[in-house]
């Protein structure tokens, strides 16, 4: 084996959690990486050390498959799984193995709330794609890799707020990365509950999300405008606000693509689980010396929970208990904790 390519087209999260997979391809299995993904993800991979070329097309196949053809690939590690890439598979005609998608225990667990799936973080059923290749997970959890010009935008601008690490560690203030963005309506806590876990939280807050965010971010903000809360949403690249989270003392995010890079990057992460739930695999992921770092803020015992292995624009059922019902003491609590770790003392028990 000389030259492998994996295949994930989407999205931020998914991609994040095939970091081990390039990483094991490279190191245990000595063989030269390429990745097929979409134009608008490519820059997650821009600096990717484990990965020599990356091809990304826009709005078909047709725009890289005379190139991939002739790159001859010894391995295809299919980490899609979908129609499109078994017919990128057909065009390449390359030996090839995919993972387990167990769409239909995902379905049961939806539908019904049979809960058949294996005790099993996704990135164990990616492995087990590039597993012909005599490689297996090594337990140091995800990776990502941040472009210089991204880190030293955000460090400037870190700067120019009065938030730069020193004056941040001389003024005892701990950097918060609140990730309000996800693309489904049920996967984010609604405003009310964004304001009251601000209101609790210590430091200096930063709001990261999308376009589809920037309002509300605008609301939150101007709802504290005595404080140090910044809103991102908007405003920066995916790889900015990576970097933001590679600075932040705590990250809290959704079940969303934020949510993996916070553990990739190995930051404190709280997670806020909505509609979907942790048994689908798609949990936060890190170093097995680092399982303390992270903690999940769900709401359990809803019969409705899961009402998708997605999301949706509105709840289902209309009363929205799995975020409405969300315990933001608890969520405080276990900042305190996660701060305290990390050097910050009491910070939330003083500041209420």
């Amino acid at each position: 084996m000389k030259k492998v390519l994996v295949i994930r087209f989407s999205s931020i999260g998914d991609i994040v959690l095939t970091t081990p997979v390039l990483r094991a391809l490279q190191e245990q299995a000595g063989v030269e990486v390429h990745f097929l993904t979409k134009a608008r993800y490519a820059g997650l991979l821009e600096v990717n050390q484990r990965i020599s070329r990356v091809y990304a097309f826009g709005e078909s196949l047709r725009e890289v498959l005379p190139a991939l053809r002739a790159e001859r690939y010894d391995f295809l590690v299919d980490l899609h799984n979908n129609l499109r890439s078994h017919l990128l598979r057909w065009h390449l005609r390359r030996p090839v193995r995919s993972f387990p998608k167990l769409n239909l225990r995902k379905w049961l667990l939806v539908r019904f709330k049979w809960n058949l799936l294996p005790e099993q973080h996704l990135v164990e059923r990616y492995m087990s794609a590039a597993e012909p290749l005599g490689v297996q997970y090594d337990g140091l959890g995800l990776e990502h890799f941040i472009p210089d010009g991204a880190e030293r935008f955000v460090v400037h601008w870190l700067e120019g707020q009065g938030l730069s690490a020193n004056e941040r560690q001389a003024a005892g203030l701990p950097l918060i990365a609140l990730a309000i963005g996800g693309t489904y309506a049920t996967k984010r806590l609604p405003l009310p509950k964004l304001l009251a876990l601000c209101e609790g939280l210590p430091g200096a807050l930063i709001l990261l999300g999308g376009e589809q965010e920037r309002e509300t971010g605008e609301r939150i903000a101007a709802a504290f405008a005595g404080r140090q809360v910044k809103n991102l949403c908007g405003k920066l690249s995916l790889q900015q606000s990576a970097a933001v989270l590679a600075k932040a003392d705590l990250v809290i995010a959704h079940d969303t693509g934020m949510m993996h890079l916070a553990a990739a990057l190995k930051r404190p992460l709280i997670s806020v689980w909505g509609n979907t739930v942790p048994a689908f695999g798609m949990y936060p992921l890190y170093p097995r010396a680092l399982s303390d770092c992270s903690w999940r803020a769900e709401v359990r015992g809803l019969s409705c929970r899961p009402c998708s292995k997605l999301g949706y624009a509105s709840c289902p059922k209309k009363h929205f208990h799995c975020m409405n019902k969300q315990d933001i003491p608890a969520i405080l609590q276990a900042a305190e904790t996660l701060l305290a770790q990390n050097g910050h003392l009491s910070l939330i028990s003083e500041k209420n």
